[in-house]
């Protein structure tokens, strides 16, 4: 016979409450017939009645309110998939969407951005800040780092600078197509008011972006083709596809993959001089001062 979903949710919070460690929450381990927490003391983290909290475990009262779901994870410091999973069993469906902002990449990431080496490639946030790329979207696309940090947003990119839309091969598709992308992800990620101050700006600042916006599309940033005019390497054409990072909802990679195995020579080459040149740099002072 299948279980109800507060039986299941149930059996999920004596599992949980079964493994945590009593000191990490400020009490005592002595004295315990059981390992984990006590009822009670889930109870007290929760700021909820200990009848309460036991008619949870047992499958009584019904479904639990979002406010007591949230309660419970914040008391048992229970990670984002763990929470989400807790709703899933006690309400049927996931946590409504609460944006929240991370900080930068792990090296681990950064690393398999970096083995793309002649595919440019990014990680954006949910509002199309830029906060990681390889050295091939550095000589292709644009060259992050010199820029400030403010500065680093695809749609401030394509709105307000004039060098990064004279490469684009059909910039009012683009500009379309990122508008319409944007708004879905700020949606989905629950994120609206964190990008209305960067609505309002470029509303202000750009009239074709504020047509666009008006327009209310909205489209997926999944897969296509993208044509840049590099100054040195002529019309590239770039495939590229959008992959979530798994455990951060916030971000979202994209990684550019030239069509053609010529153009992917040459952006190896580009990469190769230009940061050959730039470590040289980098290493000659202190080699000097070695060996002065």
């Amino acid at each position: 016979m299948a279980t109800t979903p507060e039986k299941t949710l149930g059996t999920y919070l004596m599992d949980r409450r079964s493994r945590l460690d009593p000191a990490a929450f400020g009490f005592s381990g002595a004295r315990r017939r059981t390992s984990g927490l006590r009822r009670e003391e889930v109870a007290q983290l929760a700021n909820i009645s200990t009848t309460w909290y036991t008619w949870l475990e047992q499958g009584r009262g019904g479904a639990p309110s979002v406010d007591v779901l949230n309660r419970i994870a914040a008391g048992l410091m229970l990670t984002e998939p763990e929470r989400e999973h807790m709703f899933l069993l006690g309400r049927g469906h996931p946590p409504d969407l609460k944006f929240t902002r991370g900080e930068g990449i792990t090296p681990r990431l950064q690393r398999l951005l970096d083995a793309f080496e002649v595919s440019p490639a990014i990680i954006r946030t949910s509002t199309w800040d830029v906060v990681a790329w390889n050295r091939a979207a550095a000589v292709v696309l644009t060259d992050y780092s010199a820029l400030p940090v403010e500065q680093r947003n695809i749609l401030r990119l394509i709105f307000s600078n004039s060098r990064v839309r004279q490469r684009q091969d059909d910039w009012d598709g683009i500009a379309r197509f990122v508008v319409a992308a944007f708004r879905a992800d700020v949606t989905r990620a629950g994120a609206t008011s964190q990008a209305a101050l960067l609505v309002d700006e470029l509303s202000r600042t750009s009239p074709e972006f504020a047509a666009l916006w008006q327009d209310h599309d909205v489209r997926v940033h999944g897969e296509g083709t993208k044509r840049v005019h590099h100054p040195g390497l002529g019309l590239l054409e770039l495939e590229y596809s959008g992959f979530a990072v798994d455990g951060r909802p916030d971000l979202h990679m994209v990684v550019y993959n030239p069509t053609r195995s010529d153009d992917a020579v040459r952006i190896s080459q580009l990469v190769a001089a230009t940061y050959d040149s730039l470590d040289a740099r980098a290493t000659a002072p202190a080699y000097s001062a070695m060996h002065a």
